[in-house]
């Protein structure tokens, strides 16, 4: 997550209660790690029991994520976020002109990463036909 997505982001977070003065432990975790993980979960489709070590223990980010999307706060992230504009202009890097990364295979093919469910789809009605 970028600087400016924070800037955004951070204003909506709710203010945890031992900070305002209605006691309770702090949190062990920071939100921006946790925003962070619900984001790579969301970009890469992965389960929550995937996430990689990098990141806070999956079910205190599903803990967290329930919580703020039970108070209408993962949809006004989204809203921000997308009111905000494209992150970059142009095809990522590696991508090809319909916008699915390449990866090397085994043996040094080349194979699509990211493609769609229905475009493989109809690769395997033409090629029935």
């Amino acid at each position: 997550m970028t600087d400016a997505e924070w800037a955004v982001l951070r204003p909506l977070l709710p203010v945890p209660g031992w900070m305002r003065g209605r006691g309770g432990q702090p949190e062990a975790y920071c939100h921006r790690a946790i925003l962070d993980a619900i984001r790579y979960l969301v970009d890469n489709g992965i389960k929550w029991r995937s996430m990689p070590a990098d990141f806070p223990p999956w079910d205190r980010v599903y803990a967290f994520f329930r919580r703020w999307r039970d108070h209408g706060l993962v949809k006004e992230f989204h809203d921000r976020l997308r009111a905000q504009g494209p992150r970059e202009a142009g095809p990522r890097r590696g991508a090809d002109r319909w916008g699915d990364r390449l990866a090397v295979g085994q043996g040094g093919r080349r194979r699509r990463v990211g493609q769609s469910r229905l475009r493989r789809r109809e690769a395997g009605q033409r090629a029935l036909s």
